[in-house]
């Protein structure tokens, strides 16, 4: 294979809804590029793109996969994307390695929610992208009602520069209003035969033409005059508007393709070779200290890896964008983020599971290594004394969440190497170990999502395991002030134990003065403080723990353990068992025994009197409560809202966007699982949402009686 320069490079990523047909886009475009001598499909289970053993039973892309193809002397590499948006991280990455896009349609659906996902993405990416509406030959397609749809959703930079003759199961037939010619497709073989537009269709072609060349002026002054001056631009000039509107982002050109029977591939190839934007066409990369690195081929090399992923036999491949330089097979680089010495002892083009070893690639083309010691996603290798460091890729918080455990304990240690492992080749999926839920919590952007890592778990690692309901990370406090007092007492021959503790507690609330008395059921308790120690609490809130002992009732060296005591209550709740915070205690009397008292009674003493004390203070519970932004499409409104009063939320506003409704409410983490699974069903999956921690507040008074029945029949049943 050929060392193919960076303007020879073309750097894609197909985008759009699950179904659109990007997998099989893509490999009709390794079939025309010689990448692939026979084109597979999805139903066969043999795509380049979908090699791995979960998507082909699933019919579905879960990976993002990088392939490239060979044509009219140049490389273009293609990252296909998952359409679903419990994949999007694979997306994100995408972004990160690629300079265009292509926002593939399904011409029986138009706009779906993936596509305004995508194109989110894209705007925030300043991604430039190009419409293929694909699937121009089922029987339901609609070329006029897609056109109209894009329109509604991007308006007037949505520019046609294709359409389709006869859509329908009969589509063979393409008009290209950029050369103004009509192709007529062998649909067997794909091949085309250029032709002029016939008479019934001039009307038509000039329309869009004209509206073509307006929007490629548009992104030019000169051409802008020359327009204004002659009313049409020639070829060439379009041709220059077009690729400076599309590097621009100022128009979005509309391409027509059925993939499945190659119809429109070639044209579309040969657009993205002549007016895509090369990596040198796209804005300079900046390190993380703001220096720009633009991408030349004899500058010092430096790679930036945007993907990780891990394969039976073969072990961990790391994806790479070369940033600066041309790197070499054999070349030795150091990693900007670990120090570590890597050797690149093969570096190959990536076409799915076929990997082609090369000698070099030059700035701004994209490979894959193997057998590197600790390069990851992420990470940045650099020759010699280069120092670039990239800035690591931004992957979406999760909005699903779960338990799982093992079955069989033994596989513990290894359930969590395997988790480690696929949080590198997916970061959007989070492990978190919870010591105060006693749960292992998987986060992620859906449950499907989180039901491909079982899948692996228990068929490729053979670990079998199990989804359980995850806890929900309550929190405990109190409303006002309460005493209390305990005694423990314990003789059982020899030495014995003994240690009382009186204390007041209060709410905790910032820059209140230090108390100096109390009036607790018409008593009045008088304190002088001796000591304050004050603590931030791991899980938020406050503990401040006053010394208010006088006349030596209590050891001074007795009072670590009262609060050691305090905060083993604090850490298992008396309510739920789940942390307390935001609470003032001063301990203010109490008894010793000469020969009895010790650490461990002032410790009991002081975790009862505190249990005792808390109960008594009009206690509350706080639950985590999400911010929330649902995209619905408008004829599934009342569903999504019904659904969401069912789930105690409280909805804070509503607004139109691209043609979606956007939902914006708090609803508490309690009412969320499951959440995308039932949104799914009510859209039948053609609505999305975002959750983000807002705050703790009360649970109201049946939900708080509840848990603590539960609670307190757990701890029947534990005993």
């Amino acid at each position: 294979m050929k060392t193919y320069q960076t303007e020879q490079i073309r750097n894609v990523v197909l985008l759009g809804n699950a179904g659109s047909g990007k997998t099989t886009l893509s490999e009709d475009m390794l079939y025309r590029g010689g990448v692939i001598e026979r084109k597979g499909s999805i139903e066969n289970q043999n795509t380049v793109s979908d090699y791995n053993e979960v998507e082909q039973e699933h019919l579905n892309s879960v990976y993002s996969s990088l392939l490239y193809t060979e044509f009219k002397d140049h490389k273009i590499n293609i990252i296909d994307a998952p359409g679903a948006d419990e994949f999007i991280g694979q997306v994100v990455a995408g972004f990160n390695a690629a300079d265009s896009a292509l926002m593939v349609i399904n011409a029986q659906n138009g706009v779906e929610v993936g596509t305004e996902i995508h194109s989110r993405y894209c705007a925030h990416h300043d991604m430039p992208f190009m419409f293929v509406i694909n699937h121009l030959d089922h029987e339901k397609a609609n070329f006029e009602k897609t056109l109209e749809n894009i329109r509604q959703n991007f308006g007037s930079k949505a520019v046609v520069a294709q359409y389709p003759v006869n859509a329908g199961t009969a589509f063979d037939t393409i008009i290209d209003v950029i050369n103004m010619k009509m192709y007529q497709y062998n649909k067997d073989q794909g091949t085309m035969e250029e032709k002029e537009i016939p008479e019934d269709q001039k009307s038509q072609a000039d329309e869009y033409h004209n509206a073509l060349v307006e929007a490629a002026a548009e992104n030019d002054e000169e051409l802008m005059e020359k327009f204004f001056e002659k009313e049409t631009l020639d070829e060439a000039e379009m041709l220059k508007g077009i690729k400076e509107g599309l590097a621009a982002r100022g128009m979005f050109p509309i391409f027509c393709t059925a993939a499945e029977k190659g119809i429109g591939i070639q044209r579309l190839m040969e657009f993205i070779i002549g007016s895509a934007p090369s990596p040198i066409e796209r804005p300079t990369p900046v390190t993380v200290d703001n220096q720009e690195v633009p991408f030349d081929a004899n500058g010092a090399t430096s790679l930036f890896f945007f993907k990780t992923f891990n394969e039976p036999h073969i072990g961990d491949i790391n994806y790479f964008k070369v940033m600066s330089g041309t790197v070499r097979e054999g070349m030795d680089l150091v990693n900007i983020v670990t120090q570590s010495k890597e050797r690149l002892s093969q570096i190959y083009a990536a076409a799915g599971k076929k990997r082609n070893k090369v000698q070099e690639m030059a700035a701004g083309d994209l490979g894959a290594a193997v057998k590197l010691k600790e390069t990851k996603i992420n990470h940045t290798l650099n020759e010699g004394k280069t120092a670039y460091q990239f800035p690591s890729i931004e992957f979406p918080e999760p909005k699903y969440r779960t338990a799982i455990r093992v079955v069989n304990e033994s596989d513990e240690e290894k359930l969590g190497e395997e988790l480690s492992r696929m949080q590198q080749i997916d970061p959007t999926i989070q492990v978190e170990y919870s010591k105060e839920l006693k749960q292992i919590i998987l986060h992620g952007q859906g449950e499907h999502q989180l039901n491909i890592v079982k899948w692996h778990l228990d068929n490729i690692s053979k670990i079998e395991t199990e989804f359980v309901a995850p806890k929900i990370p309550y929190r405990e406090t109190i409303t006002k002030v309460s005493q209390s007092s305990h005694r423990h007492k314990k003789q059982s021959g020899g030495a014995g134990q003994f240690g009382e503790v009186y204390m007041v507690i209060e709410p905790h609330k910032e820059d209140a003065p230090d108390p100096s008395s109390y009036k607790v059921n018409g008593t009045e308790i008088s304190l002088s403080v001796r000591d304050k120690q004050e603590y931030d609490l791991q899980w938020g809130g406050k503990l401040i723990f006053y010394n208010c002992i006088v006349g030596g009732a209590i050891d001074a060296k007795f009072m670590p353990a009262i609060l050691k005591g305090i905060m083993e209550k604090m850490e298992n709740g008396p309510l739920t068992g789940s942390y307390a915070r935001d609470i003032r205690v001063a301990v203010y009397d109490g008894k010793m025994h000469p020969v009895d008292s010790n650490e461990v009674s002032f410790k009991t003493a002081g975790r009862n009197a505190f249990d005792k004390a808390f109960k008594n203070a009009a206690p509350k519970i706080m639950e985590p409560v999400y911010d929330i932004e649902v995209l619905v499409p408008s004829d599934r409104m009342g569903d999504v809202m019904s659904d969401l009063q069912g789930r105690r939320a409280m909805v804070e506003g509503m607004d139109s966007e691209s043609g979606f409704e956007k939902i914006k409410a708090k609803v508490p983490l309690s009412e969320m699982h499951k959440y995308s699974t039932s949104l799914g069903s009510l859209t039948g999956g053609r609505a999305t949402f975002t959750m983000t921690f807002s705050e703790y507040q009360q649970v109201p008074p049946d939900v708080q009686e509840k848990l603590i029945k539960d609670f307190e029949a757990q701890k029947e049943e534990e005993e």
